[in-house]
């Protein structure tokens, strides 16, 4: 069954090892939902006909029929993700505007980075840009179900050691998650990590001065090894 608000996952994959470690990351995402897994583009060929899917995770080099040539084959293809070892191959699978290249070993906050490029992709409408900033938005889970939260809401998050809290317009949700992961799911150009502990939006920011940042009426500190980004990113 499709649930609403998840993305529909494939991996398609000959190594068993491979699609296990992509499975796992799927696991632990709760907007991801796994579709189904292939070891080899005719196994994929059978299942596109019969499940719908959003976005797949992709090997190259596989027997019979490589990733390159299995995606050129496909009228419209779901989004891509390139996953492998060789990464000679990524020119070509740029060329195929594929979402993004993972080579393996694959990092799990790699992962991340790569699955939010899902998200800032948007539909090519004439709108105001302003109109689409107010229409991006992160998934959390708290408190057993999943929680839509906009980004143009979200004032600062703050780490305490396996969980964050984010503090929003309309309150705070903690949710079970490393501050490393929580950042990979932000676009980098409106959110800003200031310290080990802490990530800012820069739109809410009021003050600033080389140790703090200001934000509703809350001081956030600027740690020593995020100084020179932090200025960077703000001057």
């Amino acid at each position: 069954m499709h649930e609403p608000n998840r993305i529909r996952c494939l991996i398609i994959d000959d190594e068993p090892p491979a699609r296990e470690i992509i499975r796992r990351y799927l696991e632990q995402v709760p907007t991801l939902q796994l579709a189904g897994e292939c070891a080899n583009a005719m196994q994929a060929f059978a299942l596109l006909r019969q499940e719908p899917v959003d976005l797949m995770f992709l090997d190259i080099r596989m027997p019979q029929l490589n990733g390159n040539d299995f995606l050129k084959t496909l009228k419209n293809p779901p989004k891509v993700i390139f996953t492998t070892a060789y990464p000679e191959y990524a020119v070509e699978g740029y060329e195929l505007d594929v979402l993004d290249y993972l080579v393996k070993p694959i990092q799990f906050e790699r992962f991340l980075r790569a699955v939010n490029k899902v998200y800032q992709q948007t539909p090519a409408r004439q709108e105001p840009v302003e109109e689409k900033k107010s229409e991006s938005f992160v998934y959390f889970r708290a408190d057993r179900k999943m929680i839509k939260v906009m980004l143009q809401d979200i004032f600062y998050i703050e780490s305490m050691k396996d969980y964050v809290k984010i503090f929003t317009a309309n309150g705070m949700i903690i949710t079970k998650q490393s501050i490393s992961s929580v950042e990979a799911m932000l676009p980098e150009k409106d959110f800003i990590r200031s310290h080990r502990s802490y990530i800012v939006s820069a739109r809410h920011i009021k003050s600033f001065t080389s140790d703090l940042i200001e934000i509703n009426n809350m001081e956030i500190p600027i740690g020593k090894l995020f100084r020179n980004e932090v200025m960077k990113n703000l001057g």
